[in-house]
């Protein structure tokens, strides 16, 4: 408990009457709450030396800020995280008294055999109560003794160690009671000794108990159902668990205290992947086969740059990942898809050889039936634009995703305040970076106002901010939250110092000083913002390619929602927005949309019609260009009108609502399509009539506008890039990508490892409580 002399007593109604109070007097009364339990053996063992203290206002007397002090050297800590205050101060030897201190629950605690009795004291038959005081015999010791000759022994203690100085122990007498008191444990090779204890200890259990089962007995069956999902579950990691690691001595004994034998690589390196992978591709053949047609999808031709990548090969002399993996998968029409192969490449690839790749790949699923694909997603324009002019019912797409992607790029070359502000942050954050006095300066102003220590992130002199706007938008991220900081650093004595002889330091100073750049910053990183934040639900819902136009007008919206906010003109980024638009748009997005009976509209008279005013004259026109391209020369008359007839008619009511049913999805909260599959199932029964439009819709609207599919870990990358000279290597990374593809595929499940465990180590995990009090402070 914290002790009642450190703070003055609390006020209920003064901490009440203000919020930021109450919640300071909240976090103070969590933290006295998770300490109490540590203390009663209910929580971490740091909780005995650190002590919660609470910090009032001297003029208002209100709780201002909650303080954790050390007991042994009075030395106080933020609050903030007391997991990380008792890592570095205590068991990193800051402390300088907590030598003096063993930390318990740890492997340098004193065993049950440390409280063995000093050889001069003996113990009568009697078994009196002694004192709490009193020395406890070693359970050691009664193994010892009840294994001999119990006359014998009972009077003598194990004598390890010949005298008391080393054991530490010192006598004394209470109600006539001999006891003894244990104080710190001292052996004569030091602490290492109690490692050797603790074996010596188990030595003894093992051999008086020597037919104890190690485990709890599986059956065979059981002991192979669990091998089986162990091995599921390894595959599925995909990189992220190295085979050496099954060998590693802790797992192994977690297999024995399971009742499980040891695995060894392999095992799982070996006929067991061989099994899993064959099993895998007969699956993903056969419902390939099963479907009419299908789209092709190909993700990853875009060479990740050195700067970006988050694995540096040892082995290459330039020091960046040469290798890019290119992943195939095929979209099928009930909305699932499956895993077909990965590609390794070199660190360029031209247009003609990933549209050779590409074929290939199209021949490979389909053999002579070449017309079942009908069409190709991918992030590679032209290599898609040679395939469609060649093959005329293809559709190829580009992925949207790179669209909104390479969207922030032109911004990022082609505006001016884009390419204003990022100069200005570099100029600033470098300087911070790069001049030590200022450095120190603004890590203490963090550290005082932010409570986090670290500097601005700054992309690398190799990386092209242009290009690589996810490092710009990191920097520019810091500079907005440090706002506050970086003002009191340049008004700081220390700092007009330094602006007296050196230029730039004024130039940086005027530049935090101005609150334009302020308001440009902001700017910038808001727009940014949002086009990232839809790029991501863009890759989270993986839409249609009917989805397109309404996500670029919603675009547009949000944009010119952006200028109106910081009063810039629109004409200069609506033509950027525009440009990129061009460049990625198809006709297929515009006959999708209209096809689709998703995005059927009512009329006046009760009737759902197509939304053929949501479109221009140009994409009308795109409309009966893709249709009487995707028919026959004997069928592109009747298609014709066969879609003046819908544009009229339209879809009935009742069917119209049923197909655009919406549900919330118990994950995200949203509203979402309850049966999504409803849109090409209505084309196949109740629009049956249709006969040559009919096809043309049902191959169309199930399109999918992204690549993105299954995600590889960065250390599966790392093992392709050493083993990547290696026939067998390659091969088993080949067969460990395909089994974790496509059992993640058949989840829907498109996240990465790596991201979440980002995500889990930016959220504090000290204890529920802790969480609970961390939410509410100021």
């Amino acid at each position: 408990m914290a002790s009642t002399n450190s703070l003055p007593p609390t006020d209920p109604s003064s901490s009440t009457e203000d919020p930021a109070a109450k919640a300071v007097n909240k976090r103070y009364q969590g933290l006295i709450t998770v300490r109490t339990k540590a203390t009663k053996g209910k929580g971490a063992w740091y909780w005995a030396h650190l002590e919660p203290i609470l910090v009032r206002n001297p003029d208002t007397n209100l709780p201002k800020a909650v303080k954790l002090k050390c007991s042994l050297c009075d030395a106080v800590f933020s609050s903030s995280n007391p997991s990380r205050t008792a890592s570095e101060h205590l068991t990193r030897g800051t402390c300088p008294n907590f030598s003096a201190v063993l930390r318990p629950n740890t492997s340098l605690s004193p065993l049950p055999i440390s409280s063995l009795a000093s050889p001069s004291v003996s113990y009568h038959h009697n078994h009196r109560k002694r004192s709490s005081s009193a020395a406890i015999v070693s359970p050691l010791q009664n193994q010892v003794s009840n294994n001999g000759n119990s006359n014998n022994n009972n009077n003598k203690s194990l004598a390890i160690v010949e005298s008391t100085r080393f054991l530490g122990y010192s006598s004394h007498s209470n109600n006539n009671n001999a006891g003894l008191t244990q104080q710190h444990l001292v052996l004569s090779g030091g602490k290492e000794d109690l490692g050797a204890l603790a074996m010596l200890e188990d030595s003894v259990k093992k051999l008086k108990s020597p037919k104890t089962s190690p485990g709890p007995a599986l059956s065979k069956g059981q002991i192979d159902s669990a091998f089986d999902l162990l091995a599921d579950w390894f595959y599925e990691s995909c990189g992220s668990v190295s085979f050496s690691s099954l060998e590693h001595p802790k797992f192994r004994a977690f297999l024995n205290q399971v009742g499980m034998p040891a695995v060894s690589r392999r095992d799982l390196s070996g006929a067991r992947l061989d099994n899993k992978y064959h099993e895998a591709k007969r699956e993903s053949e056969a419902r390939i086969t099963d479907a009419m047609f299908f789209q092709v999808a190909s993700e990853g031709w875009k060479r990740k740059s050195c700067c970006c990548s988050s694995y540096i090969s040892s082995s290459s002399s330039s020091g960046c990942v040469e290798e890019n993996l290119v992943k195939f998968s095929v979209n099928l029409p009930n909305g699932s898809s499956v895993y077909q192969k990965a590609v390794f490449t070199g660190e360029s690839v031209t247009s003609k050889y990933a549209e050779e790749v590409l074929w290939e790949t199209v021949m490979g699923i389909c053999g002579s039936g070449v017309q079942k694909c009908v069409g190709v997603i991918s992030d590679k324009a032209k290599a898609l634009r040679n395939l469609e002019i060649q093959n005329h019912w293809m559709v190829n797409l580009s992925c949207q995703l790179q669209g909104f992607v390479s969207l922030i790029k032109d911004f990022s070359r082609e505006l001016l305040l884009f390419r204003t502000v990022t100069e200005n942050s570099l100029k600033l954050a470098n300087f911070v970076k790069k001049k030590s006095q200022v450095r120190s300066s603004f890590q203490k102003y963090r550290m005082q106002e932010l409570e986090c220590a670290g500097l601005i992130r700054v992309p690398s002199n190799k990386c092209d901010c242009s290009s690589n706007i996810t490092h710009v938008f990191a920097m520019l991220e810091d500079i907005l939250s440090c706002s506050q900081v970086l003002q009191m650093v340049v008004l700081d004595d220390s700092y007009k110092a330094i602006c007296v002889e050196d230029p730039v330091a004024r130039e940086v100073a005027g530049i935090v000083q101005n609150e334009g750049f302020w308001n440009d910053l902001e700017a910038v990183y808001s727009l940014v913002k949002l086009i990232r934040g839809m790029a991501h639900e863009i890759e989270v819902e993986g839409p249609l390619i009917g989805q397109c136009l309404p996500l670029w007008e919603e675009l547009r919206v949000k944009v010119r929602e952006w200028c109106t906010k910081f009063n810039l003109a629109e004409a200069p980024v609506e033509k950027i927005v525009e440009k990129r638009f061009r460049k990625n748009y198809h006709p297929a997005w515009s006959a999708a949309f209209i096809l689709d009976p998703l995005y059927l509209t009512p009329d006046t008279s009760g009737k759902y019609l197509p939304p053929f005013k949501c479109l221009t004259h140009e994409q009308e026109k795109d409309v009966d260009k893709l249709i009487t391209r995707l028919v026959t020369r004997e069928e592109a008359h009747v298609a014709l009108m066969e879609l003046m007839k819908w544009r009229s008619e339209g879809l009935e009511p009742l069917y119209a609502q049923a197909v655009q049913v919406k549900q919330r999805d118990p994950v995200t909260g949203k509203m979402k399509i309850a049966n999504p599959q409803s849109s090409r199932v209505v084309w196949e029964t109740c629009l049956s009539e249709y006969k040559s439009l009919g096809k043309v819709a049902v191959r169309l609207i199930f399109l999918h506008a992204t690549s993105c599919g299954f995600k590889c870990n960065w250390s599966l990358m790392k093992w392709i890039c050493v083993h990547r000279h290696s026939r067998i290597g390659l091969e088993r990374a080949q067969k460990m990508i395909f089994v974790a593809a496509h059992s993640k595929l058949g989840r829907r499940d498109f996240s990465n490892e790596e991201e979440k465990d980002a995500e889990l180590f930016m959220i504090g995990s000290e204890d529920d409580i802790l969480n609970e009090v961390f939410a509410d402070a100021p």
